[in-house]
């Protein structure tokens, strides 16, 4: 098998598989009932087949499960006859003994076990004849089925792709046999070894007819996934960049990644797996194989009619020598009359097989003839496929103009990251082509400027600064005033993405270059204005903002005006203007889709989802987070504004207690390797969900990687608010609401608080429970806290209902707050309210008021699995009584979430967690998720189970 093959690196961590364990375990379910016969499990070489079958088989065995394995040898069709039965049988006659396993069978049938195993002794007389290969193929199914009738019985045959025709027919006839509970088949096969004449296929579509036999196909592992394998592997998350590369070249199969790890910083493939690689491509014809090395320069894919122009064959002499690879299923053919690798590292085997004279012509040929025409590739890749080819047939100075052409190709598609190495290239081969600058029409540092704006826009920091660096070290500011004040934005702006504090006087800097009231200075104005707000310098920016939009107005420059536009929507944003903030958004909004502006489209909608959330319509604030997700893939900001959608979302989803998603989306940002604030950002709301649930260590490990615990310097008074809050939170977790109230003082002796109503009037609400848990220990610290408490308050506007929710809490009006949170539909405020409404009942002697409240939050924090919420329920509860468990098997449909419903629909519809997945815009280990606790609440086991008692209980009829 595959897996060992190798002394290599394997993840601890099973990724990507839940909905195929699942499948499995459905499948030996339905067995045990008599339902079930097999499951053909299909993928590709490396897939993960021998992975999730070994995770089946621990899963059953510690269910009680007998566990037989056999394994095909690679032979040849005709090979070693029935090898993985024989394995099987001598585990077994290991493990329990011959006497006992012929105890099993008819008297003397044992005699027909001895073709196997010699242990059984002479085999009988007729044993090559029909007649005794039926009765052999009778005697397994009769000892399989004997085996069941003690314990559930499973026959692990993997690699059935080298199976002998032998051991084929005895698959084929215990499949249609098999009739016993308690027995299931699993066989694993390689799918891309299955040519057209490959003798499994006939046997694969005969038992696809055949009742109780499942057909699961493996696929390979997604983007995140990967990323989740390698976090696995390293024991830390990797680099975004890293992700990348090891995808690219993997393609998602988890067998490739672990190989490419081993190759260390370059991720170079072993020579000990080329074998693996190369192995399909040696078996073809000596033409086919130099025909797929001349493919092979040509990329990945490559057309019918570039192929042959390089190669110098007629159509039928081409389409002669390739269709063994194709029938090999080492090509593949693609849409557009096009061949394609079927994986990209057969391409690069074959191409490192290239000598080198033979690669510089291959690519220098397909570079002369894609000048000549460029129709012979796809729309809009002939500037990209040219500087790969003159840059691979080393002619420096078309590789040099390629590239710079190239990359101005890249930033027309919004392909900022594709145009970072194209840029390098141009940089490195600057000094080897005389005349460089009039070949290209630009400077060095031009192409310095551009590739740190690519960098940025791509989230690459270190690049990008190392870029900025290197232009300013090439001019002076007294000649050219506006291009330095630019590049000191841009060196400010890389800054505060990795989290600095000493930008101000940069950006001061920057704008006294630039006096005139000219574009240049609107270019400082927009990033300084902004700073200035988040940093609690709030009337400096909003004066710089009004100065600067007015001048992007009369200079006509709409792209800055918008920019401009959503600056004074934050201002608005923090003197609690809600609807203001939102209509000047839209407004910005619809300049930036009218200018075609993915900067200022994406800023945008992230900025509204945020506003959006304040004002409590969450609905529209998912819709518009995925709106501007896809903006961002688009504009090619993924990294940058399409994280600031993937945050907002998250802290949507966490508001409203879809704390499983929330936590799903910021996995999802992460993977994609955000900036340093971004994931400060992200991994603040998994601490507001850990706070939750009472994971008191992830919160003290956010904490610590965020700086809270140390008391990093933060510059934007909106991050320190949010910091401070979860400090307080964490340290009331752990029980020390002293520890709390030190850090409240802290928090509020800063000359600065939150403008925002939203952050300041949750961090209020917060402070109230930290005084009423001092109250007593510490009556003048709590007292002096709720003073300067009012005094922010006073300072404080309504900017909406999620505002007046919290100014309700903080007033200590729990009722109301409850009710206002329940239209908000934010269950865990309102089961914090419910509980502290409950308290003040208890304590004035109504026991029912206290019990009425408790009713309702406790399935509420049941629900969101938020345990100290729940035990602090449990206690009130307790001591007034009334609260009434749920009987057994009693399913109403409050018990089940609107979510819930959802998934459970369409798992009525026979939905796999994939299909559920992509549906609903949530990842697939979600979906498993939300059907783990669907069938605990149904109190049934399998998702046919559930859709039973969903229409049962008229649960989708609601």
């Amino acid at each position: 098998m595959l897996e060992d093959m190798l002394g290599r690196s394997v993840s601890p961590v099973f990724v990507g598989r839940a909905e195929e364990l699942t499948t499995l375990s459905q499948a030996f379910a339905e067995a045990r009932q008599g339902n079930a016969t097999a499951v053909l499990l299909g993928g590709e070489a490396g897939v993960g087949k021998t992975r999730l079958a070994q995770r089946f088989a621990e899963q059953v065995t510690r269910d009680g499960a007998l566990i037989l394995y056999g394994g095909c040898v690679e032979l040849s069709a005709e090979g070693l006859a029935y090898a993985p039965f024989t394995a099987a049988l001598r585990q077994l006659v290991r493990e329990q003994g011959r006497a006992r396993v012929a105890s099993l069978l008819p008297e003397g049938a044992e005699r027909d076990l001895a073709r196997l195993l010699p242990e059984f002794g002479e085999p009988s007389g007729d044993g090559d004849t029909d007649t005794g290969r039926a009765r052999l193929f009778e005697q397994i199914l009769t000892l399989l089925e004997r085996l069941a009738e003690s314990r559930p019985t499973v026959l692990l045959i993997e690699d059935i792709h080298w199976a002998d025709r032998s051991s084929r027919d005895l698959i084929a006839f215990l499949c249609r046999n098999l009739s016993a509970p308690q027995v299931l088949i699993v066989m694993t096969y390689r799918s891309d070894d299955l040519h057209r004449q490959h003798p499994l296929r006939p046997v694969l579509a005969e038992l696809a007819r055949v009742s109780g036999v499942l057909r699961l196909d493996l696929p390979r592992l997604s983007k995140d996934e990967v990323a989740q394998q390698m976090a696995g592997i390293l024991g830390k998350s990797p680099a975004f960049h890293k992700v990348e590369k090891v995808y690219d070249r993997s393609e998602g199969i988890p067998l490739f990644v672990e190989a490419l790890l081993d190759g260390g910083v370059d991720c170079a493939f072993p020579s000990s797996m080329q074998d693996l690689i190369l192995g399909a491509v040696e078996r073809l014809p000596e033409e086919t194989q130099r025909v797929l090395r001349i493919a092979a320069a040509g990329g990945i894919r490559v057309g019918h009619a570039l192929l042959a122009a390089v190669s110098g064959l007629s159509d039928p002499e081409l389409e002669g020598a390739l269709r063994p690879a194709i029938a090999g299923n080492v090509l593949q053919i693609a849409d557009g009359r096009a061949y394609l690798f079927r994986h990209s590292l057969i391409r690069e085997a074959v191409h490192d097989e290239l000598l080198p004279g033979e690669h510089q012509r291959l690519h220098a040929r397909y570079a002369e003839e894609i000048s000549r025409d460029r129709t012979l590739v796809p729309p809009g890749r002939a500037e990209v496929e040219l500087a790969h080819h003159w840059h691979g047939a080393r002619d420096d100075e078309w590789a040099l103009i390629s590239a710079w052409e190239a990359a101005r190709a890249s930033f027309h598609a919004f392909a900022y990251t594709e145009a970072i190495p194209l840029l390098e290239r141009v940089l490195m081969l600057w000094d080897r082509v005389p005349d460089a600058a009039e070949r290209i029409g630009a400077d060095h540092t031009a192409v310095l400027e551009k590739a740190s704006e690519a960098a940025r826009a791509s989230g690459d920091l270190d690049r990008g600064l190392k870029f900025v660096k290197a232009a300013l070290a090439e001019l002076d500011e007294t000649r050219e005033p506006a291009r330095v004040a630019k590049l000191l934005v841009r060196w400010a702006q890389l800054k505060v993405y990795k989290e600095k504090t000493d930008v101000v006087e940069q950006l001061r800097h920057a704008l006294r270059l630039v006096p005139e009231p000219n574009l240049a200075r609107v270019d400082v104005i927009v990033p300084m204005s902004q700073h200035l707000m988040l940093r609690g310098d709030a009337e400096e920016g909003i004066a710089l903002a009004e100065e600067g939009l007015a001048l992007a107005r009369k200079l006509g420059d709409r792209c800055q005006e918008a920019e401009l536009l959503l600056n004074v929507a934050l201002g608005q944003s923090l003197a609690g203007d809600t609807e203001a903030t939102l209509a000047t958004n839209l407004r910005a909004l619809e300049i930036g889709r009218e200018e075609g502006s993915g900067r200022v489209i994406t800023r945008a909608i992230g900025n509204n989802v945020d506003t959006l959330n304040d004002l409590g319509r969450w609905q529209e604030a998912l819709a518009l987070g995925e709106e501007g997700w896809r903006q961002a893939k688009k504009y090619g900001r993924v990294r940058l504004s399409g994280l600031f959608s993937l945050l907002n979302m998250a802290e949507t989803l966490e508001a409203i207690g879809r704390w499983d998603e929330a936590l799903d989306t910021v996995d999802r940002a992460i993977n994609l390797g955000p900036v340093l604030r971004n994931r400060h950002h992200l991994l603040r709301v998994r601490a507001d969900v850990a706070i939750g649930r009472g994971e008191v260590d992830l919160v003290e490990s956010i904490l610590r990687e965020t700086g809270v615990l140390s008391e990093r310097p933060e510059d934007f008074v909106q991050d320190i608010t949010n910091s401070m809050r979860l400090h307080i939170g964490w340290h009331l977790l752990r029980g020390e609401p002293d520890a709390a109230l030190a850090v409240a003082e802290r928090t509020l002796a800063r000359p600065a608080q939150s403008p925002k109503a939203m952050l300041g009037w949750r961090l209020l609400a917060l402070l109230t429970v930290v005084c009423d848990a001092m109250q007593d220990a510490e009556p003048a610290r709590a007292r002096a806290v709720r003073e300067q408490a009012a005094e922010v308050a006073a300072r404080l506007k309504v900017s909406g209902p999620v505002a007046e929710a919290y100014r309700l809490s903080y007033s200590r009006d729990f009722d109301a707050a409850a009710a206002a949170w329940e239209r908000l539909n934010r269950p865990h405020n309102q089961a914090k309210a419910l509980l502290r409404a409950a308290g003040v009942a208890a304590r004035s002697g109504d026991r029912e008021g206290a019990a009425s409240r408790l009713a309702p939050a406790r399935p509420l924090a049941a629900e969101l699995r938020a345990a100290p919420l729940l035990e602090e329920i449990d206690a009130l509860a307790r001591r007034v009584g009334g609260i009434q468990p749920q009987q057994p098997g009693q399913v109403t449909p409050e018990l089940l979430t609107p979510r819930e419903l959802e998934v459970l629909r369409l798992v009525a519809l026979g939905r796999t967690n994939r299909d559920i997945a992509g549906e609903l815009f949530i990842s697939a280990k979600t979906v498993s998720v939300h059907v783990s606790n669907i069938l605990a609440k149904l109190g049934v086991t399998t998702r046919g189970e559930a859709a039973a008692a969903a229409h049962r209980l008229s649960l989708l009829s609601l």
